[in-house]
């Protein structure tokens, strides 16, 4: 992917923000438990902040365990985000160039945003930004592709749009390799699997919030969506879809 075209993407959430925060994935609880047990340390009292903030879906559940400011450099997602969590401070930037004090953080996390970051970039300003025993925590919700109508679906959004399954992956090898690339910290890693019930409509407006939809197109996008319709009923004829997740989460704490 070019550097234009992952601007191009990232960008892209910003005229789907209000659809993304509606219908995209939260986290399970069992996530926050194993960034406390990795670190060696509550959330609750720690100075955080959280990175690619986006709409707010991953700060939420961390502001009720201490975070104290998120930074989103997207106007759409920032205001989207300040309606959501008014009580929340938020400042734009991104995680190539911090807006925040070195030395002044215990916690930096990034909720499905470390892969629209340069490391070579973002891995020195974790490490300005952190106190020596903080913790950077990356983590991707990623579709569970051990079940068979998770993997057929992801076989045909490959065919859609000519793309292997690297595509919308979330917390595979290809996100630990973005992570490690600078080779300044060691992270360690675990999986957390979850499931939630929507119906059809949310779990498509969930999909085709995704960046690789956003910069297709309407037409294209709606084309898939009404295929795509048709086959979730077929599967789930009660019309609720079962979506389960494996999270991924990396962790390294600061020297």
């Amino acid at each position: 992917m070019t550097p234009a075209s992952s601007t191009s993407r990232a960008l892209s959430f910003d005229s789907a923000a209000a659809q993304y925060a509606a219908n995209r994935p939260s986290y399970p609880a069992a996530l926050f438990e194993a960034i406390e047990d990795m670190a060696g340390r509550p959330l609750a009292g720690a100075r955080l902040a959280d990175i690619g903030a986006g709409t707010g879906i991953g700060t939420a559940l961390l502001h009720a365990r201490g975070a104290r400011v998120a930074v989103e450099p997207g106007e759409g997602m920032a205001e989207q985000f300040r309606r959501g969590l008014p009580e929340v401070p938020i400042v734009r930037g991104d995680g190539n160039h911090l807006p925040l004090a070195t030395a002044s953080l215990d916690f930096l996390t990034y909720a499905q945003s470390w892969h629209w970051t340069d490391p070579d970039r973002s891995i020195p300003e974790a490490l300005r930004v952190l106190r020596p025993g903080g913790a950077l925590a990356l983590w991707w919700n990623a579709a569970a592709l051990d079940v068979p109508w998770i993997d057929a679906q992801t076989s045909r959004v490959e065919r859609h749009f000519g793309l292997g399954r690297a595509v919308g992956g979330n917390g595979d090898g290809t996100h630990e390799a973005l992570a490690t690339s600078a080779g300044r910290l060691d992270f360690d890693r675990r999986h957390i699997r979850w499931t939630r019930r929507v119906p059809v409509g949310t779990h498509l407006a969930n999909i085709s919030s995704h960046s690789l939809f956003l910069v297709h197109g309407e037409e294209g996008t709606a084309a898939f969506v009404d295929a795509e319709r048709r086959h979730l009923l077929a599967v789930f004829p009660d019309g609720m879809v079962e979506e389960t997740y494996d999270v991924g989460l990396l962790l390294a704490i600061r020297p």
